[in-house]
């Protein structure tokens, strides 16, 4: 049943706004029409909340299964989110963007650093958003409804210890990405244009307690900074709930991105996003799996890329087998003949890689 309230209420960067979307976000139609769900229908909308980045909503580069929750929601909810770019006013201001522009959220976060609980990574992740329900041994579903650049520049930068190929630079470099937000297109140079296709890097739920905090950095069972850019309007993201009530966060703003993201950036940005979330009880994955209306994901992440990938195609063949019922040895030789391996990213500490399956192959339920 659809729950609404009253009043608007904002409270530390909160909002309850019963079923109503910002016009800033946009309606559901914008996201494209899926085609064939993982396996579950999409649930009702509950009430839809907004939830900003201040010093007291978010989580400076950590994810625990003791954090405090700054929202809490029920499934079916959704939640109308801002997210902080990972690049300082200061790296901004060193790269030559005018200092009107930096984000006065951006200024009062860094501002109140001192008196945050911060690292041991250095994203800025919106959360921890506690899931009504959710328990350890559920699937928390996370419904990408809308995802729109929240300013108009990026940036991208790496250091001489940061990047795949650290051994080949020996200086840092920033570049200041304007973005043309009513074209979607990011003037990356005179001669360059790159289309934009903004996505949220870091999405996850707080690991076992026993892991303690983890650094935001590296990707892992609790999905977390996955960097992987199938992950636009109109995706789904399947994460392992490890905790109860899931922990949700939300950051690293990325207005497009190559497979790979080989410097150690994408075009960082600011991202303005409707999510749905949804607990599945009792549906128990091993690893974080993925769709987007044309195609099922399965993921691999570890520390040796060998290992990444045999673990991207060993759940890809586990995919297969749960949503079609297919033998495992016909999964793996179609994953051959019709999927793709990709790199998803490569300078996060353990490397990611993803499978893509198209969901047009499939000529019969």
């Amino acid at each position: 049943m659809m729950r609404t309230t009253v009043a608007l209420a904002i409270l530390g960067g909160v909002s309850a706004l019963g079923c109503h979307t910002p016009p800033s976000v946009g309606a559901a139609g914008n996201a494209p029409a899926r085609n064939g769900a993982m396996s579950w229908p999409a649930p009702a909308t509950g009430r839809t909340y907004t939830l900003l980045p201040t010093p007291t909503t978010v989580a400076w580069g950590w994810y625990d299964a003791a954090g405090r929750p700054v929202l809490r929601v029920a499934s079916g909810d959704e939640i109308v989110l801002r997210a902080l770019s990972t690049c300082s006013p200061q790296s901004l201001k060193n790269a030559g963007l005018d200092t009107t522009r930096i984000e006065q959220l951006a200024k009062e976060i860094y501002a109140a650093r001192d008196k945050m609980k911060h690292g041991p990574g250095g994203h800025i992740l919106t959360g921890p958003i506690y899931v009504e329900g959710a328990d350890s041994g559920d699937v928390l579903e996370v419904r990408f409804k809308d995802i729109r650049p929240a300013i108009n520049y990026g940036c991208n930068s790496f250091g001489p210890r940061s990047g795949f190929l650290k051994e080949d630079f020996t200086s840092s470099h920033s570049k200041i990405i304007e973005l043309d937000t009513v074209r979607m297109l990011g003037k990356f140079s005179d001669a360059v244009t790159i289309p934009l296709h903004p996505f949220f890097g870091s999405v996850g739920v707080a690991p076992p307690a026993s892991m303690g905090a983890v650094n935001s950095a590296p990707p892992g069972i609790h999905a977390g900074n996955l960097d992987n850019r199938e992950l636009i309007a109109g995706s789904t993201l399947y994460i392992p709930v490890w905790t109860k009530g899931a922990l949700l966060e939300v950051g690293d703003g990325h207005a497009g991105q190559g497979n790979g993201e080989v410097d150690i950036t994408a075009i960082e940005t600011s991202l303005i996003g409707r999510l749905q979330v949804v607990v599945r009880k009792g549906e128990h994955l091993d690893w974080p799996r993925a769709e987007t209306p044309t195609h099922y994901i399965a993921m691999g992440i570890d520390s040796s890329l060998m290992n990444a990938t045999k673990l991207a195609i060993r759940q890809g063949i586990q995919m297969l087998v749960d949503l079609k019922g297919m033998s495992r040895e016909d999964a793996y030789q179609l994953i051959s003949v019709a999927g793709d391996v990709n790199m998803t990213q490569l300078v996060d500490g353990p490397y990611g890689v993803h499978v893509m399956i198209p969901k047009s192959i499939f000529t019969k339920p």
